[in-house]
């Protein structure tokens, strides 16, 4: 198993602030992963855990929401792991467009 894409993001917005806006934002979480599309969410406490699923493969996810920052952890599976750097760098500059 590959190991999953763990994303730091940055903000300002304190842990509500950027609570609220992933929470008004899920469906543009999948936008990373081409075809990707967000199946379901749940939270936990300030964790968000959900999943996409693209090309027919389910994709773990969650997001921790800490007071300045959030950790995006991606759980690709084999198939989806080949494009792992894209995927990567993608959430990389799509990501913090969520927190604005």
């Amino acid at each position: 198993m590959p190991d999953p894409i763990t994303l730091d993001i940055p903000h300002k917005l304190g842990r509500q602030g950027a609570r609220d806006r992933i929470a008004g934002g899920i469906g543009k979480l999948a936008d990373s992963i081409p075809g990707g599309n967000v199946e379901e969410h749940h939270w936990e406490g300030d964790t968000l855990f959900f999943t996409v699923t693209a090309m027919g493969q389910r994709i773990a996810s969650k997001i921790e929401i800490e007071e300045d920052k959030v950790r995006a952890t991606v759980d690709l599976p084999p198939f989806l792991a080949l494009f792992a750097d894209k995927i990567r760098d993608k959430l990389g500059r799509e990501a913090p467009k969520l927190l604005k």
